[in-house]
């Protein structure tokens, strides 16, 4: 239980308001005492993987008095349930952190605690699957919610370049790199905010700078985060991290010219982009359409970049373009390789190899 559960005793007004959540309670008379509890708010259960959950929290549900956040659920990352988000990046209403479980025991979880609004905040899922977590919350009785840009999208004074894609695994690591490098041509300084992997401590890890492959020793970083920092340090350019990204931003726009939000999966951008491209994969096809929420990105898309047409059959790369018109026909596509390049081939001819990038 937290503070929320529960109801404390004041002498006077005078102690609840020097709580500084005065606007948030309401006092209880009797006899004489006086109690103050958390004036009724819709109770919320975040659906998440520890990244677009905790974003939507810090950027909506964190000081909104109307909800109550009890819990968050842990989905596709192993090792965030059974943690704590803390009160240290959960705000002053929920001064003992907000719970993290595993996400099979949402039933057991909505009971519990009366829940009334499930959000439902992590990406690359089928659209079938979407909808069997929706029937499964409606069965259970509460609201079953996909959150929209327009409330989880930050906006920056400086210019916003984001990367997305309609599936992970498309291409955006060597899109970033190139589009950062054209960048750097044109003599603009440009920093790189990547999606949230926030496996370690997430009160040290709330705003994140690499510069140098040294930072990600000092971070304690995981394989999979080097994966996708090392190239672009390597590359000379500064990225950005963390979990509270308004802070994130807030830091960047100070340092640099030109933002890149490098995401992550297939998720939509946590920043208002400027230009916003989208890699899509042939080799996939129809998946464009298909799964959440990268058929949002398809319809949101400045600019569409059909990725590994080389290897790709031709009637996949009509099937991608046959989409793109039908949901985005205002999108410029772009054909693209992605070929693969290795330093020494000597070594490898002749060989069946497998690349993992």
């Amino acid at each position: 239980m937290g503070l929320l559960d529960k109801c404390y005793e004041y002498k006077d007004s005078a102690q609840v308001k020097s709580m500084g959540l005065y606007p948030y309670f309401r006092p209880i008379t009797t006899g004489q005492h006086t109690w103050v509890t958390l004036a009724n708010g819709k109770r919320v259960l975040m659906m998440g993987a520890a990244g677009r959950d905790y974003h939507n929290f810090n950027v909506f549900f964190r000081n909104n008095p109307a909800y109550r956040v009890v819990a968050f659920t842990a989905s596709q990352i192993p090792n965030i349930a059974g943690r704590r988000y803390p009160p240290s990046l959960a705000g002053r209403l929920y001064p003992e952190g907000i719970p993290i479980y595993p996400e099979d025991m949402l039933p057991a979880l909505v009971k519990r605690h009366r829940i009334d609004v499930v959000v439902l905040a992590y990406s690359d899922l089928h659209h079938t699957e979407v909808m069997h977590k929706a029937c499964l919350v409606n069965s259970l009785g509460p609201n079953f919610v996909l959150m929209g840009t327009a409330g989880t999208m930050l906006k920056s004074p400086k210019p916003v370049i984001a990367v997305t894609a309609v599936r992970t695994g498309c291409g955006k690591s060597q899109t970033t790199r190139k589009i950062a490098e054209i960048i750097k041509s044109l003599g603009k300084n440009v920093g790189i905010v990547r999606h949230p992997m926030p496996y370690g401590n997430l009160e040290k890890h709330a705003v994140q700078r690499f510069e140098s492959l040294e930072d990600l020793d000092r971070n304690k970083c995981t394989i999979e985060e080097r994966e996708e920092y090392e190239h672009l340090i390597e590359n000379s350019d500064v990225v950005y991290a963390g979990v509270d990204y308004a802070r994130i931003l807030k830091k960047i726009e100070k340092e640099c010219d030109v933002i890149i939000w490098d995401g992550g999966n297939n998720d939509t951008p946590f920043f208002v982009p400027d230009l916003h491209i989208v890699i899509a994969d042939p080799h996939r096809a129809e998946h464009e359409k298909s799964y959440y929420p990268g058929e949002t990105n398809l319809r949101m898309a400045d600019v569409v970049i059909i990725n590994k047409e080389k290897t790709a059959k031709k009637e996949n790369i009509h099937k991608v373009k046959d989409n793109i018109a039908r949901y985005n026909p205002k999108a410029v596509i772009i054909d693209a390789q992605s070929e693969i390049a290795v330093s020494e081939p000597s070594l490898i001819q002749g060989k069946r190899v497998l690349v993992i990038e």
